[in-house]
């Protein structure tokens, strides 16, 4: 006996459809709303005006990232009355107001701790620098040297985070997925933000290196950086397993993506668009990976530029070198984070071994660039998150056990290249080299600057997410043109 009533096929597909079915197929509707909720910002947000906004200085950027904070008293701020005040509290009057970390900030004295070396002054570009840095004083009529950073960061990673990301807390876009993001990619075969990491060998100070230092926020993820490993595969999985061919793997990827397409018609996740592009990415990277990390044909006077410590997978000298690589393949931003420099009461020995790994290649990079004809057009950026103080932390007297601690009101960074001026000092600090007293360049400043080499406007390029516009600079930076060349 036949049923009085037979549900026709439509009926059935309707009431057997879920709350999820039914929101991700009304992709025009409440859909649409609830994912635009659920992500927090508009579905349209990725739109922005033509870039660049006006022709671009550098076509890339090396960023030489020395975590930990350098000390600019020791390095670059060269002050020669200090070698004599040596012992001296450094007057209340110099250090009010300015923040300190709890390690320091209680202290009752606060005796001048004298630079470690003496320093030279360059012939050519009349630039001090440390005999700790004899390659890179060598450089200093390529260089452009800032003395009067500043941030209001006491600690590292949030100091970190807001030189990369323009924000103390974690979760904004870093420096380089806003780059991508706004100039989108001039290489097929490699990601356009390449991120290298590296740390001294004794792992006597070093920071913990995050995930969202090279992260895109809220931004799609297609635009965050990719790290290199120094062991192994630079990316995971990048070998073909075996029995795999490389044309089985391809058709599989085309089979993947093509799914990937039918569901992001449906549910309109733009995480899905960026998981079609890892996997392409992945598949050319196969090929261009494996080329572009093979340093055999690089002849020894190029080698010898970057010092002995080339050929050591993980060393800051040969990510350096990789950088060089990775400019010529056409990558707009490569991030280098070098771990060390955290000396509270190791510095007479520990910031030797810094300069060690880090001077000659630093150097060595930009002469690279230099003989080939890139400099011209890719900034190399050399820095910290944060300087050192002037006064001493620990025993000043005992040369084993003494340091600095964290000092954001002033420190130094040099920056090559790219459109900026050569053999010149920007900025001036106090006799103690613990307050800035001329030409102060704050984090978004110095961002803003960088944005405008890159020819973008830091105010023009936005991301709209939870009901308001986000940039880089977020409502800050003013462009210090005093150092454009």
């Amino acid at each position: 006996m036949k049923p009085a009533f037979a549900p026709s096929d439509r009926y059935t597909q309707l009431v057997s459809e879920t709350r999820r079915h039914f929101l991700g197929r009304s992709s025009l509707g409440i859909g649409a709303a609830a994912l635009a909720s659920l992500l927090g910002r508009d579905l349209t947000a990725d739109d922005h005006p033509p870039l660049p906004n006006f022709a671009a200085r550098a076509k890339r950027v090396i960023w030489l990232m020395q975590t930990g904070g350098p000390t600019h008293l020791d390095l670059f701020d060269y002050k020669p009355n200090m070698f004599s005040l040596h012992g001296q509290n450094i007057p209340e009057s110099v250090r009010a107001g300015v923040r300190l970390s709890t390690m320091t900030g209680s202290y009752k004295e606060y005796p001048v701790l004298a630079p470690l070396r003496p320093f030279q002054q360059d012939r050519k570009s009349g630039l001090w620098m440390s005999d700790l840095l004899p390659h890179t004083r060598a450089i200093s009529d390529q260089i452009c040297l800032i003395n009067s950073m500043n941030t209001e960061a006491v600690n590292h990673a949030p100091a970190v985070t807001f030189f990369l990301t323009g924000s103390q807390l974690p979760g904004r876009p870093t420096m380089g997925a806003w780059t991508t993001y706004g100039l989108g990619s001039s290489t097929q075969d490699l990601p356009s933000y390449v991120v290298m990491l590296s740390r001294d060998r004794e792992n006597s100070c070093g920071q913990l290196f995050y995930d969202y230092y090279w992260g895109s926020g809220f931004i799609p993820g297609k635009y965050q950086g990719v790290k290199f490993r120094s062991e192994g595969d630079p990316v995971l999985f990048l070998s073909d397993p075996p029995g795999l061919s490389r044309r089985m793997k391809k058709d599989l990827i085309d089979d993947i993506a093509q799914l990937d397409r039918e569901h992001e018609d449906t549910v309109g996740d733009p995480e899905i668009a960026t998981r079609i592009s890892q996997y392409e990415m992945a598949y050319r990277m196969q090929t261009s990976v494996p080329e572009l990390t093979d340093l055999s044909k690089e002849p020894q006077h190029i080698l010898d530029l970057y010092g002995p410590d080339v050929l050591r997978p993980g060393s800051f000298a040969r990510n350096c070198l990789l950088a060089r690589r990775l400019a010529e393949r056409g990558v707009q931003f490569i991030q280098l984070m070098h771990a060390g420099w955290d000396q509270h009461n190791n510095i007479p020995t520990q910031l030797e071994v810094q300069c060690r790994d880090t001077d000659q290649p630093s150097a060595g990079l930009v002469r690279d660039l230099e003989q080939r004809g890139l400099l011209e057009d890719t900034l190399v950026i050399w820095g910290g998150e944060f300087g050192r103080t002037p006064f001493g932390q620990g025993d000043i007297n005992n040369p084993k056990a003494h340091g600095r601690d964290h000092h954001g009101a002033a420190f130094s960074l040099w920056i090559a290249g790219g459109g900026v001026k050569k053999g010149y000092q920007h900025g001036k600090t106090d006799e103690y080299a613990y307050n800035i007293i001329e030409d102060k360049v704050h984090v978004h400043d110095f961002q803003a600057t960088v944005l405008h080499l890159l020819g973008i406007d830091h105010e023009r390029l936005t991301y709209r997410y939870q009901g308001r516009r986000f940039r880089l600079t977020d409502v800050q930076g003013n462009l210090v043109r005093a150092i454009l060349s």
